[in-house]
């Protein structure tokens, strides 16, 4: 997202959590819609309470297993981000914060964010210099694809020791090469 897609978000969001506000207020009461926004708020605390003890064990759990906690850390994330969707007043964040922080919705959040950020790590990847490393499909351009077009670097290769069945073996120079 750009800066000006950012600068909109922050603009236009609080505009709608306003007007939602308005409409919900007009609808049930101002006195109901404050308790509504205090309920979520104390919902909000409680679920990332719960839930993110949940996901401390996960985490636990894969780093005493040995295996790298992605979907734990990813899951723990997710978690004190809807919390505090939730913390916030508003019904928009509510809706938001509740989708990221329940065991239910969080795999549909989770598959969602990882298409979103790797869309945005392709693209950051492919305005870089080293764009053409990046070729997922491949194809022509893809260092060892048909049709390789990517960048030769030309060098030298020397090699001062080898390897003989496990051992390592200096080689001598030759008196006669000058260093």
């Amino acid at each position: 997202m750009s800066r000006a897609g950012l600068f909109l978000a922050f603009l236009i969001i609080p505009v709608i959590e306003i007007w939602l506000l308005i409409l919900v207020g007009q609808t049930i009461g101002g006195g109901a819609t404050v308790v509504l926004l205090l309920a979520a708020a104390v919902l909000g605390g409680w679920l990332m309470r719960r839930e993110g003890r949940r996901a401390w064990a996960g985490l636990q759990t894969a780093l005493q297993s040995g295996r790298m906690p992605e979907r734990e850390l990813g899951d723990s994330a997710m978690v004190m981000a809807g919390g505090a969707l939730l913390l916030v007043p508003g019904f928009l964040s509510d809706i938001a914060g509740i989708f990221l922080a329940l065991p239910v919705t969080r795999p549909i959040a989770r598959r969602a964010l990882a298409w979103f950020f790797g869309r945005r790590v392709s693209a950051m990847a492919a305005r870089s210099p080293y764009g053409p490393l990046f070729d997922r499909a491949g194809g022509p351009g893809a260092p060892g694809g048909p049709g390789s077009a990517g960048r030769v670097v030309h060098g030298e290769v020397i090699q001062d020791d080898e390897v003989v069945e496990g051992q390592i073996v200096v080689r001598r120079q030759d008196p006669r090469q000058s260093p």
